[in-house]
Formats: structure tokens, sequence, C-alpha cells
């Protein structure tokens, strides 16, 4: 069990010293300590709760309101969370108020600061990198949000190699401008990558490592200043992150972080009326928030992602084990989940069904492999099932039950893995389609069939469907995909025998498609459309041409 030491003030040279301390400690002692870390994961309970504060203008600050937090597992009131309530958003107003259109940075102001992050990055990067830090933030990440240790653990190995990939001059080349030349000596225009200035970030609960701290970076790569809100469920683990960040020698005034329930944070949207916020969550939420800002946002809303099994049978087990990874790892709560699955007759006549049963009941509570749903009730989920099971022809393919010998508080979900088989036919029927295409944001999904001459309907359904996320192909038929790719919009589109519909690591765009205000992360182009916008700057020196005479008006 590790027990982590509080340490505060840490300045000049002390981050660097204590880095070097960091890699030298034997990961496997029992007892050793984290000189960012102000809790342990290990020892959060109702005896012992932690508690998540605010940092406004460079302060971290408590609040005379505090929401306490129930244990997903066993209910006990865990973490106390001080949450700004109205009388306590000014100082966020002002904070964002106070900061220039052209940010904290821009290539033609204080461009060290591009060096400084980068390397902010890389020292943040080294201490994810070492296992006592990585098992640290991946328990912590596991008491909140439960999943199992090794998705746990996946969230911080990709938000350990995004700040990898941006260390050093990594940042700078974010600014990357272009040259064009003019029409005449003296004269030439230059693209350049813009700050927003005042921005703000609100993201869910389901990954509350990767997301905010992979949305914050880029915020403050390009030069703006953010106001961080992460779902209260989960925000002590971005703010133990901020203090590792801080450690690492981030500047405490560059990002204000806010505890606040959603009706105080759209208050502070709108007096501080920041130049872009970007929003990860419901789409409900997230239209409300495109109309109060005037469109000032980026989106990366939810989805209900479409799996199609093509034509061509192969590897069966393989697509088995991916299709019950897509639905069902961290109990479906992902934004990424595969939602439906559309099988090609061919695969119809396979034991595939038989086979994701299995590996669905092979999930437990004990290793966190299925687990509490944080945004759905049990009823809920089984309300919605239910209504789909009076759909003509539809039937439970397994699942629909209850976790069984779970302590687990009735504010959330506990369900085994899911699946409703609905007829093709039916799912494109008006009064169904809805219904059938509503995100359940659990461990749930929608299994259907179609026949050959049937890809046309398919692709109906992708069409009418309004989020577009994530998909998968599973096909080696390049005709096959071909069709299917040409005829969708999804923006993260896994092709291939070995296609998923989830997975966002930093090695590649992960956002929607289809709507201007689509938001990416993880790669210098997410970072780049979300973060900055262009500005062009003409310069036109002269010389002005010899017996230059004023011409006649036009």
């Amino acid at each position: 069990m590790f027990r982590f030491l509080v340490c505060r003030g840490i300045k000049g040279g002390a981050p660097q010293k204590a880095l070097s301390s960091l890699g030298s400690i034997n990961p496997a002692r029992s007892v050793s300590s984290l000189p960012f870390a102000t809790v342990d994961a290990e020892e959060i309970s109702g005896s012992q709760p932690a508690e998540v504060q605010n940092l406004v203008q460079g302060k971290w600050t408590t609040s005379s309101t505090w929401n306490t937090l129930l244990d997903p597992l066993n209910g006990e009131s865990f973490i106390k969370v001080a949450e700004v309530d109205e009388a306590g958003i000014q100082p966020y107003v002002e904070s964002l108020s106070n900061c220039p259109k052209h940010g904290l940075h821009n290539p033609f102001k204080a461009p060290e600061r591009y060096l400084h992050l980068g390397d902010v990055s890389a020292k943040a990067a080294h201490l994810l990198s070492l296992p006592k830090v990585s098992n640290y933030f991946a328990r912590l990440i596991q008491r909140v949000s439960p999943k199992s240790y090794q998705q746990a653990h996946g969230e911080v190995q990709v938000t350990q190699k995004f700040l990898e990939n941006f260390s050093g001059d990594q940042v700078r080349f974010l600014a990357r401008s272009f040259a064009v030349p003019g029409n005449h000596l003296g004269q030439q225009s230059h693209g350049f990558r813009w700050p927003y200035g005042p921005v703000a970030i609100v993201t869910p609960f389901n990954f509350p490592l990767e997301i905010p701290v992979l949305q914050l970076m880029g915020a403050l790569y390009m030069g703006n200043k953010p106001l961080l809100k992460v779902d209260s469920k989960v925000s002590i683990v971005m703010e133990q992150a901020l203090r590792m960040l801080h450690f690492c020698g981030l500047p405490v005034e560059d990002v204000d972080f806010i505890n606040s329930d959603g009706k105080i944070m759209n208050k502070i949207l709108l007096e501080a009326k920041p130049r872009m916020l970007l929003f990860t969550g419901s789409s409900r939420v997230a239209e409300k928030l495109a109309v109060d800002l005037k469109g000032r946002i980026k989106l990366e809303d939810a989805g209900f992602d479409w799996k199609i099994l093509g034509p061509d049978v192969q590897e069966v087990d393989y697509v088995a084990w991916v299709c019950d990874q897509d639905a069902y790892a961290c109990s479906g709560q992902k934004c990424s989940g595969q939602s439906i699955l559309f099988m090609h007759e061919n695969w119809s006549a396979t034991d595939l069904i038989s086979k994701l049963k299995d590996l669905a009941q092979r999930r437990k509570l004990e290793d966190l492999t299925i687990g509490p749903v944080l945004t759905f009730t049990t009823e809920a989920m089984l309300e919605h099932m239910n209504k789909l099971l009076e759909i003509p022809g539809s039937k439970l393919l397994f699942g629909g039950k209850e976790l069984e010998n779970h302590s687990i508080p009735s504010i959330y979900g506990a369900l085994k893995p899911t699946a409703v088989y609905v007829p093709l036919e039916e799912i494109l029927k008006d009064k169904n389609f809805e219904l059938v295409t509503k995100e359940i944001f659990g461990p749930f999904q929608i299994i259907t069939d179609y026949k050959n001459d049937q890809l046309p309907i398919v692709l109906e359904a992708l069409e009418r469907m309004h989020a577009h996320l994530t998909a998968a192909v599973v096909s080696n038929d390049p005709l096959f995909l071909q069709e299917v790719i040409g005829h969708s919009v999804n923006g993260t589109t896994y092709a291939g025998l070995r296609a998923r519909t989830t997975g966002a690591p930093q090695n590649h765009w992960f956002g929607p498609a289809g709507d201007p205000r689509g938001a990416g992360i993880g790669t210098p182009e997410a970072i780049k459309l979300v973060w900055s916008c262009h500005r062009e700057i003409i310069y036109d020196y002269g010389p002005i041409p010899k017996h230059w005479e004023i011409p006649p008006s036009t």
C-alpha cells in the first residue's frame, strides 16, 4: 500500500531534483512518497475521505459548499468536493476576462513559453513513465470510474505517450507558419496559428485523466488560458494531475480549475464569454451550449457507434473478442463503445453470437471487467431493454439482468453485459429508429443482421444516425470497404479484419466528422484545429516604385 506525502510550494530547481530521486526509488517498495500528491489512492474511504479543491488565479481554494460523493462500489461517502456556488464565481469570471484575446503567448509574444511547455511535457511524461506514478493514477482512476486495471493503466499510458510526443521543440512546431510571395517586391503574406485567449474545457467522467490532460495541454501549447471543469464524480484525478504538472514547472496561474454543478458553470460561461469552449459529453447539453455561446464551441459529443461485419468471414474468435471489448470494456462507458453490430448473413451462420455470450459471461465485478454504470440506473437500462423487446422479432441474446452479489449504490447502474437482437427492417421504421439508436452509456448493445442485397438499407441506417464519432468496417474485401466508407461519415473509422470502434490512442485523430463544430484529440492536427485559429499577416515594406504618382480615383 502506498502512502503519499504532501509537498507544497516547490520552487526553483526542486522539481528536477525530485524527479531524479523519484527515478531512483524502487517501485516495488511497499511504502513510498510522491511529492505532488495530496491524497492516497489506496486509503480513500468512508473513514478517510479525500478532499478536492479548486484552483483560481494561481491559488488552491475550498468552498462553503461541499459535495459528498459515494464510492461507486460500496456506497460509502468517500470524497468531498469543494463546489463553487453562485456567490463564488466572480474570481473565475475575472481570471478569464483578464486574459487578452491574443493569448498568453503567440508567435510574436513570449515565444519562450512554447519551449517551457515542451519542458513541462517532458518532465510530466518522465514522471508518468515511472511505475509508482503510473500505478498511482491508474488506481485513482479505478476508485472513481471503476474499470479493470488494464483499462485504467492504458489511459495513463496514452496520456504519458501524448506528453512525450509534445516534449522539446514539438510544441513550437505546432505553431509553424508559412509564407507566400506577394505581388511586388517587399510584399509577402504569412499564415500563423493564433490562440483564442480565454477558453474553457468541460470533460466527462469516463476518462478522468486522458481527456482533460490532452485537451488542457493542447489549449496551453497554442497560447490559451483555460478554465477546466471535469465531472465532479472524478475530478480528484485531474486535481492530482494538475498538482503534478505544477510540480513539473507549469505556472500555477496558467490554468483555472473549478468544481461546480452544470448550472453554475453555465453562468460562468455566459458572464466570462470565453472565446472558445471545448465540450466533451452529452449531445443535449452540447446543443444548449452552442446556442448560449453563439457558436464559439468545439464538440466531441456522444456517439451511437456502429460496426459492420462484411461478407468475408474469417478469424471468428478474434472478431468476437474485439466485439466484446468494444461493447463491454469499461462497462460500456466509452463514447466510442460499440452500440450496434450489423452482421452479414455469412456471419449469422457462424457461432459468433455464442462466442460473444461466452466472452461477456467471463466478465465479473471482482476484477472490474464489469462494474458500476455512472450515468444510467439499472432500472433505466432494463426499462429501455423491455421497450426494445416489444418490437416484433426482437429477442434478448444474453444478459438483461442485474449484477449479482454487489453493493453498488442504487444511484448507479449494475447490469450484466447485455445484447438485444432487433430485425433490420424493424430498425428502419420511423416508430422504432429513435428508440433503437438511443445511446445507452453502459454494457448494452443492439445486434442485427443483413442479407447481401440489404447493404443499401444498412447504409441508410448509418445516414439517419445523428452522432458520427467512431465506426468499424470488419472486412478485408476492398470493394466492400470502399462502398461502406464512401457512404458514411464517422470521424474515426477503423477498416479491415482487425477493425474496432474503441481506442483513442495518442497516435491518431479521435473525434467526430460531419459537423463544423467537431473537435479532435491527440494529434498535432487536432490541437491546431481545436485550440488555434488562422491569422494572416501581409508584410508590405516597399519600396514604392520610382516616379510613383497618385492615380485617379477608382
